[in-house]
């Protein structure tokens, strides 16, 4: 929650986001990793973090919060931050479209609601593992089917984390060209395409982005075919462009 604009990176900072890893331990540790070799090879300029979740900080509470226990909510910090906010920024920003749905669709895949150019509600949340299938990841899926295996099948933390994060999502099937893995995906994704349409109360635009949803027509084609029933709306494909955003966020807290 500190962090919703891009961040001048002190020691502070960068501790702060060594404690965030726990919650994309796919991106966060390269990120790291990536701010020590920039701060030795460059330690007489400024760094600065832009933050992937601070798109989505406009969220309405109601959009924001699980339905969970008070101290894990106060105390622990477990809410909905959302991820792909530079690349749903980045199409946003180029359509100026009042109700859009962003399908951001590549590695990972999310399903984000903007309203007059504000995130109000995305599919992923406290983490990347929820919402829609992914390439290796999941997804959201029933909290007691990860219980049962924990409990009845024998598998560790540790192992349950591995098969969520790395042998899921359209891995599980052997690709996007299996047909049930196609139909699994296109799916959910058009229900996630249905929820965030009823967060906007309609739908002006659809876009897509990401290296499947900018390359695979036949994913588009299905989606929009499932949620044709919202009425008439536009298309649209937009290449993410989440460096740029990047860089404007660097440029305007530098005064450059």
């Amino acid at each position: 929650m500190r962090f919703v604009q891009p961040t001048l990176l002190d020691d502070e900072v960068r501790a702060a986001i060594e404690e965030l890893k726990p919650l994309a331990p796919l991106h966060n540790e390269p990120a790291l990793r990536a701010i020590r070799e920039a701060l030795a090879a460059l330690p007489d300029v400024p760094h600065v973090a832009v933050f992937d979740t601070a798109f989505h900080a406009s969220m309405p509470d109601e959009a924001a919060t699980y339905a969970v226990p008070r101290p894990w909510r106060d105390d622990w910090g477990i809410r909905r931050y959302g991820f792909h906010g530079l690349a749903v920024q980045w199409v946003a920003s180029q359509l100026e479209i009042e109700r859009l749905v962003v399908c951001h669709l590549g590695g990972g895949c999310s399903v984000t609601a903007v309203l007059g150019g504000r995130s109000v509600d995305t599919s992923m949340g406290f983490s990347p593992l929820e919402g829609v299938p992914m390439e290796t990841r999941s997804g959201s899926i029933d909290p007691g089917a990860l219980l049962y295996v924990l409990r009845e099948r024998g598998l560790s933390v540790d192992d349950v984390d591995r098969a969520l994060e790395h042998g899921s999502g359209l891995a599980a099937f052997g690709g996007l060209d299996e047909p049930l893995g196609f139909a699994v995906y296109t799916y959910r994704i058009s229900g996630a395409v249905a929820q965030m349409a009823a967060a906007l109360g309609g739908l002006d635009a659809l876009a897509f982005s990401g290296g499947v949803g900018e390359n695979r027509a036949d994913v588009r084609d299905a989606i929009v075919e499932r949620v044709r029933f919202l009425g008439d709306f536009e298309v649209e494909v937009v290449r993410a462009r989440e460096e740029v955003v990047i860089a404007v966020g660097v440029r305007d807290l530098l005064g450059l």
